[in-house]
């Protein structure tokens, strides 16, 4: 697969002057809710006005969406505002409705994205298409699935793509709804340059106060543009109230986020530095993450040595360690003193977090 300048020419034709910006309801609720969302967003820098007519919900008895009746409410969206129009689609029969319907982009969303099969089948469907089509990447962090999904759709002769980041499920929860993995994203940036890429705070935050900060450091990254959740009404949505927002805070948002220049040699270095630094600090984060996990496990073996009266400093484990440290860091580009010096004060702080447990003082 090589992507082109031809299949992004569909997000240079719109000739923006900012980042691209999709933006509308997690689900559309009624005919009167989708207009209004969109009235309030019409003269804005939203282009594409988003939103779930299919809903799949991870366990049954949820709002699944209002279905082929909502496509109907789009279409009028779009006669009285001008925007592109934005549907979810997850199999044959999706795709059909929004043909019918004129909607002008349709997403694969991440569980459909898991699915080889259903991306086959929507991508048989719209072969040779005009109409764009954005893949979000699939629930679990698999670059080659992700990539996978939009091979499909260009295999199909469908020349207009894109990709959604939208962050990824895991198991331990940590203060994201879906973990954004910024590295995923970033190797399939540098390994299709060309092809937007778009983040999806509301999706990877799961909550509101937090958008600004994720769609700031997506743009730190070069990201093409931003989808986010509008409703009118966010705490009474019929899904996802949590992470979304209204009109009034999305075009607050957009007017505060810090966009690069890039049309002289120092608006590049900026831009670049900007970006490196900004990966940077997505490794700090984990990191610092990592740290905390490891001084848990460390809380554990304490507990276990106090139970079983055994000496915390253990020497022959810590040799173990170290050496095994050494061995790893070395191929990887890293000096035997540095990883000396970095084990070492993990150690320590290991030490001190056993001796908190055994003489029943931590936390306090």
């Amino acid at each position: 697969m090589e992507i082109t300048q031809e299949n992004r020419n569909w997000l240079t034709k719109l000739n923006l002057k900012h980042p691209l910006v999709l933006a509308g309801p997690c689900s559309a609720e009624t005919e009167a809710q989708v207009l209004a969302i969109a009235e309030e967003l019409k003269n804005s820098d939203v282009s594409i006005f988003r939103a779930g007519i299919w809903k799949p919900r991870t366990r049954p008895g949820g709002f699944e969406g209002i279905g082929a009746m909502g496509l109907k409410w789009l279409q009028k969206a779009k006669a009285q505002t001008g925007m592109l129009m934005a549907v979810e689609v997850a199999n044959a029969n999706h795709v059909k409705l929004a043909l019918e319907h004129d909607i002008d982009v349709l997403w694969i969303g991440a569980r459909t994205t898991v699915n080889p099969f259903a991306v086959q089948e929507i991508a048989d469907t719209l072969q040779n298409t005009d109409k764009i089509v954005l893949v979000k990447n699939p629930v679990n962090p698999d670059l080659s699935l992700w990539i996978g999904g939009v091979e499909r759709l260009y295999r199909a002769g469908i020349k207009n793509l894109g990709v959604i980041h939208r962050g990824f499920s895991v198991y331990e929860k940590t203060k994201y709804r879906n973990n954004p993995e910024w590295q995923v994203a970033i190797d399939l940036q540098n390994k299709f340059p060309l092809l937007p890429l778009i983040c999806d705070p509301s999706h990877i935050t799961g909550r509101r106060d937090m958008i600004p900060e994720v769609a700031q450091q997506a743009l730190d990254l070069n990201y093409d543009g931003l989808m986010i959740e509008t409703h009118i009404d966010p705490d009474n949505a019929w899904s996802d109230a949590a992470q979304q927002i209204v009109p009034q805070q999305l075009l607050h948002i957009l007017k505060q986020l810090k966009v690069k220049n890039k049309t002289s040699d120092q608006a590049l270095y900026v831009n670049e530095i900007t970006r490196l630094r900004t990966q940077i600090d997505i490794s700090d984060d984990k990191l610092l993450e990592i740290m905390g996990q490891r001084m848990k496990l460390s809380q554990a073996i304490g507990l276990l040595k106090k139970e079983n009266d055994i000496a915390v400093l253990q020497n022959q484990r810590w040799i173990e360690i170290l050496e095994r440290m050494k061995t790893m860091g070395l191929q990887r580009g890293l000096s035997e003193e540095f990883i000396e010096n970095f084990f070492k004060a993990i150690h320590q702080e290991s030490i001190k977090h056993q001796e908190k447990v055994i003489n029943g003082y931590l936390g306090k």
